[in-house]
């Protein structure tokens, strides 16, 4: 697992090379593998690898989202928030799951937030409506994110270990 931490790095730029279903069908078990408070099990995963359907996604806000128009996939969480009032943490969970599971499978991935985020500046359409609309989503789901998933055009480097600040530990209390 410390392995997978120190090479895992937000990749947004991938090839165009296709992945495997073998390697999309350990994502969807690791998505649904992931943890959720009183295994509640709310949040619930769209799977995107149509290329007109990625690039729509890829304009759901004004900016942190491009990146999909080039990723080989996007997992779109959401979540009926009346089955957990943790679904947020619990939407989390999973992102992060699938994060390391991509990493694992030596794939790049990037987070791209969507709950609280605007399709505009004008903050008068949410990235929500948007994605719901291009998905089909149901009103009784939340979308909490996107993660877009594809071969690295470049790997970035690992996370420096060395220079980890240890002061941001406490034991035993805060002083």
């Amino acid at each position: 697992m410390i392995d997978l931490l120190i090479k895992r790095r937000s990749i947004r730029k991938y090839t165009d090379e296709k992945i495997e279903e073998q390697k999309v069908e350990i994502l969807k078990k690791a998505a649904l593998l992931a943890p959720t408070g009183k295994n509640k099990k709310e949040c619930e995963f769209v799977f995107v690898d149509d290329r007109e359907l990625l690039e729509k996604l890829s304009k759901a806000k004004p900016q942190g989202g491009k990146m999909l128009e080039g990723a080989a996939l996007a997992i779109v969480i959401i979540a009926d928030e009346t089955k957990s009032d943790v679904w947020i943490e619990d939407a989390s969970v999973a992102a992060t799951t699938l994060h390391y599971a991509a990493q694992d499978l030596e794939l790049g991935s990037c987070w791209v937030q969507i709950r609280n985020r605007m399709f505009d500046y004008d903050a008068e359409i949410s990235a929500e409506s948007v994605v719901k609309d291009i998905l089909n989503i149901g009103v009784d789901y939340k979308v909490h994110s996107i993660i877009s998933i594809g071969y690295p055009e470049k790997w970035r480097p690992e996370n420096d270990v060395a220079s980890l600040d240890y002061s941001k530990i406490y034991e035993n209390g805060c002083k």
